[in-house]
């Protein structure tokens, strides 16, 4: 069979490490990276370092208002797929990218694969919320990594090609959390301590890009007077330099780093603060306290776990949990056995 996949940001990377290899092992896969993540601290490095297989084509479509990005993946998409002719195209998670390459796919009577569907924020004004629930709807198989996910399809009539087969990115946490150990040198070079910081990761475009969440943000932040490791992502730097933000001395500013780099930073780290939908996953699976910069979360598990609290952009909120949030139960497993690639790739064959 041959499985055209789509990729376009640094979480569909991640995802496609741990699944790529696996359906190579008995399919023909071609890899298309859309280029919507186009820095290269932010793209290429996750391919080197993830061994994920070198994309086949690179569409370079770069930044650019939604209808623009989603157009012009939508226009070169369809001539690659009537060039290459997949018997499936795969996408990821919730990007312009996923939309682009389901609803492309759709059009030509392509059958789509949804690796991470059925999440829901019920917040329509997120690009994402919509981008997941269309591609869901499109999809004829649905790759689910919660039962909560199984259950949000089910309230909007989807239960025909669904299976829960647990969350590829526990599976990327534990395939590399040991090459992480073993390769990663940022703890050395931050002369960091274990357990003596706390990770903070702002990246999403209703943060950055409101002066007053944003400055509720580094307010909370430098009011804490916690030491804070902050890789800085290139929205946020750009925002702060427009609103005239600055963070104190007790915040780290680095670099956005690569995964391994990431999961060495997670694992090491005493609590996180982000508004990412897969360090709030990683947080949990690294047994880190989560303090959620968002107003509601897709990854409504972690909250119900007691392990992920969704404070938003007030700034009290965010003070309190850095300075006292404790998990208060014990985790569970909620995000499958770490071997959803091999069930996505069982589905596929049969």
């Amino acid at each position: 069979m041959k499985i055209l996949t789509v990729v376009g940001a640094r979480p569909q990377f991640i995802k496609a490490a741990a699944v790529s290899n696996i359906i190579r092992k008995e399919h023909e896969e071609i890899l298309v990276h859309t280029g919507q993540h186009y820095d290269e601290n932010m793209s290429k490095i996750f391919f080197e370092e993830l061994n994920i297989p070198k994309p086949d084509y690179n569409l370079g479509v770069g930044s650019g208002g939604h209808g623009k990005q989603t157009g012009t993946m939508l226009i070169e998409l369809e001539e690659l797929y009537e060039k290459e002719k997949p018997d499936m195209v795969l996408v990821y998670g919730d990007t312009n990218s996923t939309l682009a390459g389901a609803l492309c796919a759709s059009k030509l009577l392509i059958p789509v694969a949804h690796i991470e569907a059925g999440l829901r924020s019920f917040n329509m004004t997120m690009p994402e919320e919509q981008n997941r629930i269309l591609t869901d709807h499109i999809s004829k198989y649905l790759f689910v990594p919660t039962a909560s996910a199984i259950k949000n399809l089910s309230n909007e009539g989807v239960t025909s090609g669904v299976y829960n087969v647990g969350d590829v990115m526990y599976d990327a946490t534990l395939n590399f959390s040991k090459l992480s150990k073993e390769k990663s040198k940022i703890m050395k070079e931050l002369n960091l301590k274990q357990e003596e910081f706390i990770l903070a990761t702002i990246h999403r475009a209703e943060n950055t890009n409101d002066i007053n969440r944003l400055r509720n943000i580094i307010e909370a932040l430098n009011e804490s007077g916690q030491k804070v490791i902050l890789p800085l992502h290139p929205r946020t730097k750009k925002y702060m330099d427009d609103y005239n933000l600055s963070f104190n001395k007790n915040i780290k500013i680095i670099d956005p780093v690569g995964y391994l780099e990431m999961i060495s930073l997670e694992m090491n780290c005493r609590k996180i603060i982000t508004d990412s939908g897969g360090v709030q996953k990683e947080a949990f699976f690294m047994n880190k306290p989560c303090i959620t910069l968002r107003d509601e979360t897709e990854w409504v598990e972690t909250v119900e776990n007691g392990w992920n609290i969704v404070v938003g952009t007030d700034k009290a909120k965010i003070l309190d949990g850095i300075l006292n949030f404790v998990p208060n139960k014990v985790k569970q497993n909620i995000f499958g056995d770490g071997h959803a690639a091999e069930k996505i790739l069982e589905i596929i064959n049969k």
